[in-house]
Formats: structure tokens, sequence, C-alpha cells
């Protein structure tokens, strides 16, 4: 990787700015709902403090459109994170300006100082260079450790290196690029790829990158019903993307399209809420009036087969109507599937909100090589595309080498 990485970095009585991805869910009552992100941080969080750096830790929450939202703060991620790093974490309502590095310059060896939700200023998205350079104001130090952000060129992860003296890569962004880059570069054979999810549209590029990289690629989700399609089927009341046919009659006219599995069954309901618990049916029998909501039995034994003898694996996307317990069955039986193939010595790599969702569910989250927790730039870094937030890395390596 040609960038710097954490344990280059001299930190000591330093001020540190962290770039961490703290875009966590919270529930209604406003506390966070879902911690992963955060306890993904900590090995870099904790590390730095271990050395004596003073932390300002930033990240962006929801999309609230440069404008300040109390519905997307991150002060209830400071309690959280408190409670994750067993020590006070200082909140800035200030992202830049005398305040914020009043708040920035007052911190002692080891303390840390979270600044509010960047997006809460319109030039964080625009990568504004006057912005960019009112962050860096806060340290003589950047660290990126936030992977699901570095698909973005923003200010926070692309702009601030091109002011800080020091700039690197936290153990979690080292430690995707590193899994993420072992499927691109070199996998070991068998490599199974799964993708699931409601559109193609989102995983198009990523089908054309991985299957002629693969040796199996199974399609599964709302997705698969534009491949149904796509082969002349009917496909009753299930999600079709009618502008992506054309897309996915080029996939299957591919030369690898031999690699690509489309389910041969699923199971259909009168519609998605779940009270229709539904049957199963061929996936080329589909009646007119009901909707592809899971896989079936034949669909869920083709998957664990593909992933008998499997050495490298990828999953990203759901199986079915996931969200509704009724229609879960599928996704749960893939995640299953995949801990599986670990357990047989296979590297296993799986992203995405609902992917992940189900590795939980199922108590499988020790049983998997590597959890992603960049949805959209694990699929973006497997289309083959450069990630600002890195390139910005190892632009910042070359200018001083």
């Amino acid at each position: 990787m040609a960038f710097r990485t954490l344990r280059s970095l001299d930190c000591r009585a330093k001020r540190v700015f962290v770039r961490v991805d703290f875009n966590v869910p919270l529930s209604v009552e406003g506390g966070v709902a879902d911690d992963t992100r955060i306890v993904a941080s900590l090995p870099t969080l904790r590390y730095l403090l271990e050395k004596g750096a003073r932390l300002i830790v930033a990240s962006h929450l929801g999309r609230p459109n440069g404008k300040r939202d109390p519905r997307q703060s991150l002060k209830p991620v400071r309690e959280r994170l408190e409670r994750c790093l067993r020590k006070p974490v200082a909140f800035a309502e200030s992202i830049v300006g005398p305040e914020a590095v009043r708040a920035a310059k007052a911190l002692q060896d080891g303390d840390v100082l979270l600044l509010e939700n960047l997006r809460f200023d319109p030039r964080e998205e625009q990568n504004d260079p006057g912005f960019s350079h009112e962050l860096a104001t806060l340290a003589t130090q950047y660290v990126n450790d936030a992977f699901g952000a570095a698909h973005r060129a923003h200010a926070s992860t692309a702009g601030i290196t091109a002011y800080v003296p020091e700039c690197a890569a936290g153990f979690l962004l080292e430690r995707e690029l590193s899994a993420l880059g072992k499927l691109l570069r070199d996998p070991e054979r068998p490599f199974v790829a799964i993708l699931g999810g409601a559109k193609i549209s989102g995983k198009i590029d990523v089908l054309r990158n991985l299957l002629p990289r693969v040796d199996r690629l199974i399609v599964g989700g709302g997705m698969m019903f534009t491949f149904l399609r796509a082969k002349g089927l009917e496909t009753g009341k299930s999600l079709v993307e009618e502008d992506r046919i054309d897309m996915a009659r080029e996939i299957l006219a591919m030369p690898e399209a031999k690699r690509l599995l489309v389910p041969a069954d699923c199971r259909v309901a009168a519609d998605i809420s779940g009270a229709d618990s539904g049957r199963v049916v061929p996936t080329d029998k589909i009646p007119p009036g009901l909707s592809g909501v899971d896989l079936g039995e034949r669909s869920v034994e083709a998957i664990r087969a593909a992933l008998e003898e499997a050495k490298t694996v990828f999953w990203n996307g759901p199986m079915g109507v996931f969200e509704v317990p009724a229609y879960a069955e599928g996704t749960l039986e893939t995640a299953k599937a995949v801990a599986q193939a670990t357990s047989r010595g296979a590297f296993t790599v799986v992203g995405g909100g609902e992917s992940l969702a189900a590795i939980h569910q199922a108590g499988l989250e020790h049983q998997i090589s590597h959890l992603s927790t960049g949805g959209g730039a694990s699929l973006e870094f497997l289309e083959g595309r450069v990630l600002p937030g890195v390139a910005a890395l190892e632009a910042t390596t070359k200018a001083a080498s």
C-alpha cells in the first residue's frame, strides 16, 4: 500500500485529527442503535491514546444537507464513545473556527475531543479548500480510519491532507484495503462471490468487474428478477428494474456468463408485508399476481454446494426481503453457509448493512474472516475505482518522499 500507516507516526503530545466513520443508526429515543462502526474504530483510537496523542475525532452522520439538524447530532455518539473508551470525551458544537481551535488546543496528552457532525457545514461535501484548511488548523497530524467514507472526495477525507504535515491510514482502513485487495489481486481458488440486494443498478459495475475474476458468481435478492426478465421469463409482481434489463442481458452475454448462477426457485407472496408467508415455486413459473420475496430451498442448497469447496468468498446484499422475518430465511441460511466456508479454511469477506445484520442476527460475527464496514466504498473498490480518501493519502506519501 503506497501510504503511511499508523505505526509510522510519532504522535506523543501531538494533536491528531482522526477521521472515523460514526455514521451509525440512531434509535427512536435518540440513542445509538448499533455501535458496530464505533467499535471498529477503537483499535486505532486506543493505539493513539496509548501513545499519548491528543485526539480530535470527526465524522459525518446521515444527510443533513449542510444544515444543523439536532436529530443528526453526534451527541449520542459521544456518550457511546465515552463508554467504549472508558474515559471522558469532550464535545465541540463548532466544527471549525475560534471555539473549535480553543477546544483542540486545550487538549492534554490522552484527551479526546469529538467534533459535531461534519455535514452540518455544506463545505464538507463540496470538498471546499477553505474548510479543509480550517479543519487542518486543529491538528498537526491526520489519520483516516473512515473506510466507509473513503469513496467520497470530501474536505475531511481528501482535501484536508494537503494542509496537514503528516498523514496516515488507521488500522481499520488498512485492514479493509488489505482484505478487499486480496479479493482482486490473488484470491485463492475457487473464488465465489454472492451479490444480493434490491437493485442491479448499484452493482452492475461490480458484476462486470468480478465476473471475469471469480469461479462462480451468485445473484439473489430483488436484482435476480431483472436477470430473470433478461432471460425472457415472467416475474409476476416482483421488483424489476425495467431500465436495467438490457444491462442484465449484456452481463448474460459475457463470455464468463457460464459462471453466473441465477436462483432456480424462490418464495412468492401476495405482497412484501409478511402477512402472507408465501410458497416456493420455480423461477420459470412465477405466478402473475405474486412477488418474489426470498430464495427457495433449491437455491439455498445451490449456494451451499457452490461454497463447499470455496477458498475465497465475498458476500454483499440480502437474498430476499430480509427485514421481514417471514422472508429472512434465505439470507440467514446464506450467512450460515459463508460461516461454514470459513470453518473449512476459506477466506471470507462480508459487506453491506443487511448482510452484516444477518451475520450478527445469526451470531456468526466471529466466524467470518473480515466484516467490511463500508458498503458503498467496498463496492466501488471492487468495481476497480480509485477511492479519493485513499488516493489523497497516497499523494501525501509521494510528496514527502
